[in-house]
């Protein structure tokens, strides 16, 4: 399980995340909803390690992660799938996948990696020697979650996965992620499309401004009338 405790998180005076506290439990999908500048990517960069807290904890599996090494965090299984897709345009899909498994040297094990990646986004499979810069957005997309995904992570974090994609691109990406949380990978969803996140999720929170906000079941939250106008419109 993730447990974030009053967490504080400041970018040059500015307060970032003020004193939040959430809890991902094992093999579930946890969604965490808001506007632009809520400190959403914030909380999931904080956790891997490339922000620096100022204070609170984050515990993962009853260890502190606040104060260890990008690499140590990644290593007890934790992946993040960036906003953005982040993946190197002059080096080819299964490349890609390769550099998402760098702290691994099991090569057998990483060759099956790839084919469960490919099983799970057979597109990836079709274009495996293409570079990944003449990928459309949503292959694109499915390649970020690939790569986390070679870290063979036991929590997978995406941030903004729908992010600029086709509604039926987006049904996709979402349908992926059910089937990587039913295979045992617990998720945290971060997104903008409040709908899609809120049926997929066992657990929600609204992150308003650096503070938590609400919380509940996805279904709580997607029947709340105040989400519903924040968030889904008033006709959901």
């Amino acid at each position: 399980m993730l447990k974030i405790e009053n967490l504080h998180v400041s970018y040059g005076g500015i307060q970032a995340l003020r004193g939040i506290s959430l809890e991902v439990p094992d093999g579930k999908i946890v969604t965490l909803i808001g506007a632009n500048g809520a400190g959403k990517s914030t909380t999931l960069r904080t956790i891997t390690g490339l922000v620096k807290a100022a204070s609170g904890s984050i515990q993962w599996n009853g260890g502190e992660l606040l104060g260890k090494s990008i690499d140590k965090i990644i290593s007890s299984g934790i992946a993040l799938s960036p906003e953005g897709r982040r993946v190197f345009a002059d080096m080819t899909v299964v490349e890609n996948l390769q550099i998402g498994a760098y702290l691994r040297n099991d090569k057998a094990g990483i060759a099956e990696d790839i084919k469960w990646v490919y099983s799970l986004f057979p597109r990836l499979e079709e274009r495996s020697w293409q570079l990944a810069g003449t990928l459309s957005g949503g292959e694109q997309q499915m390649l970020a979650v690939g790569r986390a995904l070679m870290s063979r992570p036991k929590l997978m974090m995406l941030d903004e996965p729908s992010l600029g994609l086709a509604p039926l691109v987006v049904q996709d990406i979402f349908s992926i992620i059910r089937e990587i949380n039913r295979q045992g990978v617990t998720v945290l969803l971060i997104e903008q499309n409040a709908n899609m996140a809120l049926k997929i999720a066992d657990l929600a929170y609204v992150l308003e401004t650096g503070n938590i906000t609400m919380s509940g079941t996805g279904a709580e939250l997607l029947a709340n009338e105040k989400v519903r106008e924040a968030y889904l419109g008033k006709n959901g």
